[in-house]
């Protein structure tokens, strides 16, 4: 793990559902609320290719988590991430409601040059972001600007989870268990490779 989480307790281990990722941080974060403990650190990340992360996100196994702001550019200093699907609802599991209080959004990193098209890596990247509904837009701009800070949107923050996907490992599946529709986003990407008949 990287320098910020030097003060975690013996045995810690990170890993948070798709609700507890929107729930308990990035709603904080946007709420200007503080996260206990506060182990999620604020990154940039299209400056970092995937395999530069160690050491400057949170890192639990083979996935590490940031905080980043929203921005529609992806390029990195030797790729770019392009997006993969739809976005897919977080619901709250608490409410007898079902009751969308985030998205989720798939990206794919490639080497490479946007409009040349690149190589295909098999680092997957998480976008988690509130939903429109669940964001807390106005309540933090009035509190930013309460607080003498009027040009930070905090609702503009997103959290990520990157990790590498590995063929040889899926036999083994740390655990990790993808959802029906985690499994079809990640097979729409190949059917640009596939070329149909005419």
């Amino acid at each position: 793990m990287g320098d910020k989480n030097v003060n975690l307790p013996p045995g810690f281990r990170f890993y948070p559902t798709d609700e507890e990722l929107v729930v308990h941080f990035l709603h904080r974060k946007a709420a200007l609320l503080p996260c206990h403990p506060d182990v999620i650190p604020d990154l940039d990340l299209y400056p970092y290719d995937p395999w530069d992360l160690d050491g400057k996100a949170m890192a639990e196994g083979n996935k590490w988590y940031f905080f980043s702001r929203k921005t529609q550019n992806r390029v990195t200093g030797n790729g770019y991430w392009k997006p993969l699907g739809l976005d897919e609802p977080i619901f709250s599991s608490g409410a007898s409601k079902k009751v969308a209080v985030g998205m989720k959004k798939y990206y794919v990193f490639y080497v490479g040059e946007a409009p040349a098209g690149g190589a295909k890596t098999n680092w997957i990247m998480q976008e988690y972001r509130l939903s429109d509904s669940g964001s807390s837009s106005s309540s933090s701009s009035r509190s930013s600007k309460r607080r003498g800070n009027p040009k930070i949107d905090y609702s503009k923050w997103v959290v990520c989870r990157v990790y590498e996907r590995n063929c040889e490992d899926d036999d083994d599946n740390d655990g990790t268990e993808l959802s029906c529709l985690d499994e079809v986003f990640l097979a729409l990407d190949d059917l640009d490779e596939i070329s149909l008949p005419n």
